[in-house]
C-alpha cells in the first residue's frame, strides 16, 4: 500500500514540474508570411543552375519577409532560410547579406549565421536562428514554402 502510495505521490509531482515551455521559441521579430515558390525554381534553367552543385546557394528577393536563401547541402538536399535577422526588430538594415556560408546583418550588431544550419556564429547578440523553410525537390525543380 505504501509503495502505491508512494508511487502515485511521484507521478503528481513529476506531472507537475514538467511545463510546456513553447512560449520561448517563438520570434515575435519576422511575421509569419505564406508563400509557395511552386515550380519557379527550376535547375535546369540558366538562372538556378548554379543549385545542382553542391555547396552553391540562391538568393531569392521575391520570397520570404525580405528574401530567402536556398543552399545545396549535396546528395540532393536543400535548406532555405529568411534572411532578416531573426534576432531584433525588423529595419532598413536588418536584411542579412550572404558571402560563403556566413549570412550578415548589415546593422551596427553585425550578427551572423550559417546558412547550412541556420545557426548563430560565436559574437551574435540572440537566443534565435534563421527562420528555416520548408523545401521539397522533385527531378529538377525545388520547392520552397512556408504555410
Amino acid at each position: 500500500m505504501k509503495i502505491k502510495l508512494l508511487a502515485l505521490v511521484s507521478l503528481i509531482i513529476i506531472s507537475v514540474s514538467c511545463q510546456k515551455d513553447d512560449d520561448n521559441n517563438i520570434n515575435n521579430y519576422i511575421p509569419n508570411i505564406a508563400f509557395d515558390t511552386q515550380n519557379s525554381i527550376d535547375t535546369s534553367l540558366p538562372q538556378y543552375n548554379d543549385l545542382q552543385f553542391a555547396g552553391n546557394h540562391l538568393v531569392l528577393n521575391a520570397f520570404g519577409y525580405n528574401a530567402i536563401v536556398i543552399y545545396n547541402v549535396g546528395n540532393g538536399n536543400y535548406v532555405s532560410f529568411e534572411l532578416t535577422d531573426p534576432n531584433h526588430a525588423p529595419s532598413d538594415c536588418s536584411r542579412l547579406s550572404v558571402e560563403g556560408i556566413t549570412a550578415t546583418c548589415n546593422c551596427e550588431d553585425g550578427n551572423s549565421y550559417n546558412i547550412v544550419t541556420g545557426a548563430p556564429f560565436d559574437g551574435t547578440d540572440g537566443n534565435f536562428s534563421l527562420k528555416p523553410y520548408f523545401v521539397e525537390v522533385n527531378g529538377s525543380v525545388i520547392r520552397v514554402y512556408n504555410n
